[in-house]
């Protein structure tokens, strides 16, 4: 007979969503309560007011029950106008259905191409403001950290090419797989509307969108033309401002929320960024001692989220993902659009430590050598040693 059941847990290791940990989902598990009384209003005052600390701002942050395209879409149509144009950045597939969906609501898109391996280039939005003296462009658009290829993106040099360009335009920034994971600083970079959602750096399952924003892009909200009814600010802070929301909201994902933003604070944001870069960085040690490549090109660009790995000219990822789910029970991020079947992606996000990626990484070993997959032994050693001695 056939063993369908296979011992141990699963291991995902996609770049999200992430592994939901045990404190959140017993959190998760409360009893549902009114959204109208006050138990639910003094969650809602103290999840809007702690939220800010991880965006590091004093602004306000809006959540909505959406996806993080929902809060894409939040950001552009409470800020701008049809016929508005918005200078973005290729940098991988989710920058790709950014700008799909600004030209789907009637944005103007000067999209720049890109080769998947870099992130948004400064000196091009310094160079692309410095032309625009009739001030057309009204947002610079930035996918902070690219889920399809492992590029972050130099979101405060972006901020000061722009300043430097003295060009009006807003900064909207995308962080759905960055925020809680990599160092981000709303106010002090600049930004005017950041992006963000629940699965990845936030440990919880999908369905919360958020849009972090400053008093300018407020201010662009007053005169904003884009058609927008669930997505609207205004009654958002409205309801907001006594802790509770102009719509039904996700009680259970809040609960979730509250629970996540305690254990980010007890471990202590700085401490956080610096365990993804550690892992990053020890996940790159074993890639190369493979042998096999790295998407992205530049090392300031590095990814402590998630690391792409390029296959080997011959050899399919989406037939390397299949053996290693089949023999190990993991699960790999695949390659997406442009790079289907030519890199694998390994996720060290989220509630993650030492001991699980040593796991993620002698899988993708293991892996290699059943999907055979030409590399040098020893990644994994690599890795070891560089988590031993940092």
């Amino acid at each position: 007979m056939q063993n369908s059941y296979q011992a141990g847990r699963h291991f995902l290791q996609i770049p999200g969503p992430s592994n939901v940990p045990d404190r959140i989902l017993r959190a998760m598990a409360k009893p549902t309560i009114s959204h109208r009384d006050p138990e639910f209003q003094r969650l809602g005052r103290d999840i809007l007011d702690r939220v800010r600390q991880v965006f590091k701002t004093d602004q306000p942050v809006i959540i909505y029950p959406s996806s993080g395209t929902g809060a894409w879409e939040a950001a552009l149509t409470n800020t701008l106008s049809a016929g508005d144009r918005v200078l973005m950045f290729e940098t991988g597939h989710f920058s790709m259905l950014w700008e799909k969906m600004a030209r789907k609501i009637g944005l103007d898109v000067d999209y720049v191409a890109g080769d998947w391996r870099h992130g948004a280039d400064p000196d091009v939005v310094e160079a692309k403001l410095a032309e625009d003296r009739a001030h057309k462009i009204k947002a610079v658009c930035v996918v902070h950290n690219e889920t399809s290829t492992g590029v972050a993106s130099r979101v405060a040099e972006v901020r000061q090419a722009m300043d430097r360009a003295k060009h009006p335009a807003l900064l909207l920034v995308d962080t759905i797989s960055s925020l809680a994971s990599l160092d981000y600083r709303h106010d002090e970079w600049g930004v005017d509307v950041t992006v963000a959602c629940s699965q990845k750096g936030l440990m919880l399952p999908p369905g919360l969108g958020f849009n972090a924003i400053s008093q300018k892009a407020l201010a662009a909200s007053k005169k904003a033309g884009l058609m927008h009814s669930y997505w609207n600010w205004e009654d958002m802070l409205a309801s907001n401002k006594t802790g509770f929301f102009p719509y039904t909201p996700a009680t259970n994902l809040l609960y979730g929320l509250r629970e996540a933003i305690d254990m980010l604070l007890e471990e202590g944001l700085e401490n956080v960024f610096a365990r993804h870069a550690r892992h990053g960085e020890a996940t790159r040690r074993a890639v190369r001692a493979w042998g096999l490549e790295i998407q992205c090109l530049d090392e300031r660009e590095y990814s402590g989220v998630l690391t792409a790995v390029r296959m080997p000219e011959g050899h399919n990822a989406d037939a390397f993902r299949t053996a290693v789910l089949e023999h190990f029970n993991m699960s790999l991020g695949n390659g997406l659009s442009k790079l289907q079947g030519k890199v694998f992606r390994i996720g060290h996000l989220g509630d993650f430590n030492d001991l699980t990626l040593m796991g993620t990484l002698s899988g993708v070993e293991m892996g290699l050598v059943v999907a055979g997959v030409p590399h040098t032994k020893g990644g994994t050693q690599a890795a070891l040693d560089y988590l031993a001695k940092a």
